[in-house]
């Protein structure tokens, strides 16, 4: 399975924003010069986050987006599901009924093994990413790594991009 790359900057940019000191933000433009994105595709990626509940975002000058919860209750398979959907991306299309090797109907009456497998990969794929919530990740992150994204995406004044 292969994501699009701004899953990546989203679970980059979620997990930058669960380091902010409660009441702050960071806007889409701090975000994307701390991580060199193009700024104006990031901002619409984070939109995803804040139409599924997981970000808040605030207009004005001091504006940005915040987590709208506490990083113990977002998890990683959320903030995916919020950019990419839930569907799976295997999709049987019973090609074993198909060409000279087809199987003859009353062999195909329980679902492909193969689709069966790849449904059972999916759901530990999800279970695995529902179990780990961006409290987790901070908990893992090197001892002075949110004193140092704190001090770096502050210091980003969003007039600069």
């Amino acid at each position: 399975m292969k994501l699009p790359g701004s899953t990546e900057w989203l679970l980059h940019c979620a997990t930058s924003l669960a380091q902010l000191e409660p009441g702050e933000t960071a806007s889409a433009a701090q975000l994307a010069e701390y991580y060199d994105l193009p700024a104006p595709y990031l901002a619409k990626q984070l939109q995803a986050l804040v139409r599924s509940g997981l970000l808040s975002a605030t207009t004005g000058p001091r504006g940005g987006f915040r987590l709208a919860r506490a990083a113990s209750e977002i998890t990683l398979l959320q903030i995916v599901e919020a950019v990419d959907g839930a569907q799976s991306p295997y999709e049987c299309r019973e090609i074993r009924q198909q060409g000279r090797g087809a199987l003859p109907p009353e062999e195909c009456r329980r679902i492909c093994v193969l689709a069966a497998r790849m449904a059972d990969a999916h759901r530990a794929w999800r279970k695995s990413l529902a179990g780990v919530s961006l409290a987790d990740v901070l908990a893992e992150l090197p001892e002075g790594a949110p004193a140092r994204t704190r001090s770096l995406l502050t210091a980003i004044t969003p007039q600069r991009r």
